[in-house]
């Protein structure tokens, strides 16, 4: 059922005065004629089978206004303010100090550190609580021979006697980073369940990548953090 228009309201409003007045209660032709236009101008408006006249239409929502994109990004004329920065020459390392330990260069056969200190002779340098060790994780159990640090899978792995500096060193470091030389090998679950149950995490990469890793993250949290074993990056593994 739809509403009465504001038309018929109006009309039947009309109606019930002129009865109220005295008039009768029946109206004539005169009167009705406003009653039957308004029935059907009613009738026609919703002819289109909705409960919205057909004259009116729906209000469309317009979605919220943005601003529009610039055309450029050009900003207009750079700054002359002294107080500028510039983000690009921005070091928040700058005013700390490197370690001493920290790797110069990555040699075929060794390394030179930050302190004047060579390591040379192919052998490893192992880097803890700020302390530079030669190191050779080839001696012992696999008779000297460096592919022997290789396991049969093809995996990295050495005796427990090559960490020993890492189980007498207290406080332990929390990151000890492992470079393979010129490559990377996966690591022996045995090589990496010993380290861990040391309470040190292990991240293997590449021998240069581990010295850049290194000089950053000891730079950053300390020596006593982080500590590096690598080997030269003249060894390949096999």
């Amino acid at each position: 059922m739809h509403p009465p228009s504001i038309q018929l309201l109006r009309a039947l409003r009309t109606s019930i005065i002129t009865s109220k007045s005295g008039g009768p209660l029946c109206a004539t032709p005169s009167r009705m004629q406003p009653l039957i236009f308004a029935l059907n101008h009613r009738n026609r408006n919703y002819s289109n089978g909705s409960n919205t006249p057909a004259h009116i239409r729906p209000t469309r929502m317009v979605s919220r206004s943005h601003p529009a994109k610039p055309r450029s990004h050009d900003r207009g004329p750079p700054s002359q303010e002294d107080t500028q920065t510039d983000f690009a020459a921005l070091n928040v390392l700058g005013n700390i100090p490197a370690p001493t330990t920290a790797v110069d260069a990555c040699l075929d056969s060794g390394f030179h550190l930050n302190n004047g200190v060579k390591i040379t002779n192919g052998d490893g340098v192992l880097l803890v609580g700020g302390e530079a060790f030669s190191w050779r994780p080839w001696k012992g159990k696999m008779g000297g021979d460096k592919d022997g640090m290789v396991n049969a899978k093809g995996q990295f792995e050495v005796d427990e006697q090559a960490w020993g500096v890492l189980d007498l060193v207290w406080p332990r470091p929390d990151l000890l980073i492992l470079g393979m030389g010129a490559s990377v090998m996966p690591l022996s679950p045995e090589t990496r369940k010993h380290i861990n149950s040391l309470g040190i995490r292990v991240e293997v990469v590449d021998t240069r990548n581990a010295a850049a890793q290194f000089n950053l993250l000891a730079t950053e949290r300390g020596v006593s953090e982080i500590a590096a074993a690598m080997i030269p990056i003249g060894w390949k593994g096999m």
